[in-house]
């Protein structure tokens, strides 16, 4: 392990994801990242998840890392939970992934060298709308009609400038999630990803985008409801006429 090396914790919540969770951990290894930590966030998975990812940690002590929720409630709120004990537990760089294999494990070194040599950058977004992007060729077209939908409808409310305004694959500063007041974020499911960044735009901090190919998962089943799906498109209104954008 390089002495210089940030530590970078990739905080990963997991619910029903046995499948996939296993594989993830290889590519996080594979890439041979100095100073690269694993922190599973499970919510009590009834298949099993949480048993799998203690067999990772007890493999692999010191790089991975098991936080046990007792309940399932929402994306956000497990992030937040990750992202803080990483905090607590010294992290220079925290990255935020599913455990779908959506999100190319690939692209976690160029986020983490993006942070490194760009010092304007607050937070690396992956990103499937600049240059060098894609979604996955398995959607279908009013999927891929409904993401650009939400970009545009985002962006225009609360003037983002970021392409693709609703990604959940980010690398943080530490400093940056301090800055942002992570434990009063509102937001839960996919509008956590636009709260999150709102606050870092409304503080005058940039957002830098890299591509990636976003893929559609391979094993489980998508968390994608209708009740996420309207909080989504509430989100925006609240934070522009309520408190979540402090």
């Amino acid at each position: 392990m390089v002495e210089d090396s940030p530590k970078v914790v990739v905080v990963v919540p997991t619910y029903n994801e046995r499948e996939n969770l296993p594989i993830l951990a290889r590519l996080l290894e594979d890439l041979k990242l100095d100073n690269l930590h694993l922190l599973v966030v499970d919510d009590n998975s009834p298949d099993g998840t949480g048993a799998i990812a203690d067999g990772l940690a007890a493999e692999r002590p010191g790089n991975v890392s098991v936080l046990h929720r007792t309940e399932k409630d929402g994306l956000g709120r497990a992030y937040i939970a990750g992202m803080t004990k990483a905090l607590e537990n010294g992290a220079d760089i925290v990255v935020q992934m599913d455990a779908d294999l959506s999100h190319p494990a690939s692209v976690v070194p160029v986020m983490v060298d993006t942070l490194a040599t760009r010092s304007d950058a607050a937070v690396v977004l992956g990103s499937r709308y600049v240059p060098g992007g894609s979604t996955a060729s398995e959607w279908p077209w009013h999927r891929k009609a409904l993401s650009a939908w939400a970009n545009f409808y985002v962006n225009t409310l609360l003037r983002l400038k970021v392409k693709d305004a609703t990604a959940g694959f980010k690398a943080w500063r530490a400093e940056t999630l301090r800055a942002i007041d992570l434990p009063s974020i509102h937001s839960n499911g996919y509008s956590f990803q636009v709260e999150m960044n709102y606050r870092v735009v409304r503080r005058g901090l940039r957002i830098v985008e890299v591509p990636i190919r976003f893929e559609e998962r391979a094993e489980g089943v998508s968390k994608m409801s209708m009740s996420v799906q309207i909080e989504s498109a509430l989100a925006p209104w609240k934070l522009l006429f309520g408190r979540s954008g402090k």
